[in-house]
């Protein structure tokens, strides 16, 4: 089925794509138990059962991210290739199996493999699939798209460490990650019904493609080989590394302001619903301007974010810091896929998309082995996170510099 409406009100464009914005969302829900930030709830809980260090601990969940996002650059292709819900099925057994393997795990070793199971299926298969059928599927409104399916990490971010940290206060962490594994099984029969008409088969995505630069479809080779993807790199690393990093050092975070880790994970839904809000600002302002405006300055609301987190002595002050690394995260959760799409065209937006994803991936896995090395070896978060807030503006230029380059060439 290829046929739906993109330019009616919102009402009726809810209503007529009602099952494939939700099947993203239901699919960027389900990745949280890949997430960093469900993931570090169980951070204080690990590391004291398994009897590790800051940066071992760290030190594990940096080398089972790199190895996941090594084998994405390959398997994150297979979406180009296979139906979503023949897919994505297959991931969420995996995330589940994954979920049911942390529960059960005795060997600090193992945790090594657990983690990139986790870290592949839930933090890179599943949000993967999910953003790329968005940006395959929709094209006059690939923005809008993006922002009301990926709602499903906002939601997940908002409800899943307070309900958890609130739940092991009753139930050991193994039971809780049972509870997680059996979440993810039962969504598999909702995806299926919700997609048993999918709205674009894979095998028809070359000839409903929309172009890139030059008017043209780009490879995922020839991607690689132009400047802007490299230009866009540490881009794609900040808030995956040092987004990733605050979140995986929450517990140790709350320790160093005096706070109780309730009182930091309380603050969630309010980060989540700037989220939000941003999201859905950033897809409604991506159909009406483009990516190429706007990347360049994505990021600059998060180095605000982490000036105050530095420098913040209250939970209200570090609402602040919450605000603005929101519209930085609310906008990130759109802003990329649209720009693959935007300039380099959907033909094989899934394999380009794969190595952005694997590029995203690798610095999640960087972000928390460096600064758990860094803390290990006497270099405060707060410190850190002075030069983390000068990386983000580094990173910001050369995104201006790279898109000012590229727009020339692209499809208009």
């Amino acid at each position: 089925m290829t046929g739906s409406v993109e330019t009616d009100g919102l009402p009726i464009y809810l209503k007529s794509n009602a099952n494939w914005l939700s099947a993203g969302a239901l699919l960027t829900f389900l990745s949280s138990f890949g997430q960093t930030f469900f993931i570090s709830v169980f951070a204080g809980a690990l590391r004291a059962d398994f009897g590790l260090s800051h940066g071992e601990w760290g030190g594990i969940y940096t080398l089972g991210t790199a190895l996941s996002a090594i084998v994405m650059v390959w398997a994150g292709g297979l979406s180009d290739l296979y139906r979503v819900r023949a897919l994505a099925s297959a991931v969420l057994y995996g995330l589940a199996a994954a979920c049911f393997l942390m529960a059960l795990n005795p060997w600090p070793l193992a945790l090594v493999g657990v983690v990139f199971l986790l870290r592949f299926f839930g933090q890179g298969m599943t949000s993967h699939i999910a953003v790329v059928a968005m940006a395959r599927w929709f094209t006059a409104t690939r923005g809008r798209a993006l922002s009301i399916a990926t709602l499903g990490f906002a939601v997940g971010e908002a409800i899943l460490p307070l309900v958890f940290v609130s739940l092991m206060t009753v139930f050991d962490w193994r039971v809780l990650w049972v509870f997680a594994g059996l979440i993810c099984l039962t969504g598999i029969p909702v995806l299926i019904r919700l997609l048993h008409r999918e709205r674009t088969p894979q095998s028809m995505s070359s000839s409903g493609s929309s172009v890139g630069m030059s008017h043209r479809n780009w490879t995922r080779r020839e991607a690689i080989g132009h400047p802007l993807f490299w230009f866009m790199v540490p881009t794609l690393l900040g808030p995956a590394a040092f987004g990733t990093a605050f979140f995986f050092h929450q517990v140790h975070f709350a320790q160093i302001k005096g706070w109780s880790h309730l009182q930091l994970v309380a603050l969630f839904p309010l980060y989540t619903l700037v989220a939000i809000a941003a999201m859905m600002a950033s897809g409604w302002a991506l159909d009406r301007w483009g990516t190429g405006r706007l990347i360049p300055f994505l990021q600059l609301p998060i180095v605000v974010a982490f000036l105050v987190f530095a420098t913040t002595a209250t939970p209200a002050g570090a609402m602040v810091g919450f605000v603005f690394m929101a519209l930085t995260t609310g906008a990130n959760s759109t802003f990329p896929a649209a720009f693959w799409a935007e300039f380099y065209g959907t033909a094989h937006i899934g394999a380009i998309k794969a190595t952005a994803a694997a590029v995203m991936v690798l610095g999640s896995a960087i972000g928390p082995g460096i600064t758990g090395m860094l803390i290990d070896t006497g270099v405060g978060l707060e410190r850190q996170f002075v030069w983390i807030a000068f990386y983000f503006l580094g990173s910001s230029a050369l995104a201006w510099i790279g898109v000012r380059r590229a727009r020339r060439d692209l499809a208009v």
